[in-house]
């Protein structure tokens, strides 16, 4: 198996730039309207994942995640870094798996949904865990 190759700046600034796109559309679509967004406690592993914190036009802050995965987003609680925001949507679409295999319906799209959210979910888990991606920066939170 061979390793991707690596981004060129200019590509990660566009991949960053639609991730960021997509997030506040996602957002619109649920009634959320941006006001702006957290830049020093949002995170990105292009082209992987990127967790923005959003403030609303009501003053309210959301986690949202984007990249190879579903979009969602969650309001802003008791998660205090993206960090903690990957772990509470890991759990978040392991429940959401689990509440699509267990309705009585299921269809071949709604099973490959859940499966990939499932897969997704373990993927986001496993980036929590990787405490070398979390260590402090100069500083600053990572």
């Amino acid at each position: 198996m061979t390793q991707p190759q690596a981004m060129s700046q200019e590509e990660m600034t566009q991949w960053v730039r639609a991730q960021f796109q997509r997030a506040n559309k996602h957002l619109a679509e649920n009634g959320v309207i941006f006001d702006s967004v957290v830049t020093e406690e949002c995170r990105y592993l292009a082209p992987y994942v990127a967790v923005w914190k959003i403030k609303s036009l009501d003053n309210k802050f959301y986690w949202v995640i984007s990249g190879d995965l579903p979009c969602d987003y969650m309001p802003y609680e008791s998660e205090n870094s993206a960090r903690d925001a990957l772990r509470r949507f890991s759990f978040k679409w392991q429940l959401k798996a689990q509440e699509i295999e267990e309705s009585n319906n299921l269809d071949n799209t709604q099973k490959q949904f859940a499966e990939m959210l499932v897969t997704r979910a373990e993927g986001l888990y496993a980036l929590y865990n990787q405490q070398d991606l979390w260590t402090e920066i100069k500083g600053g939170k990572a």
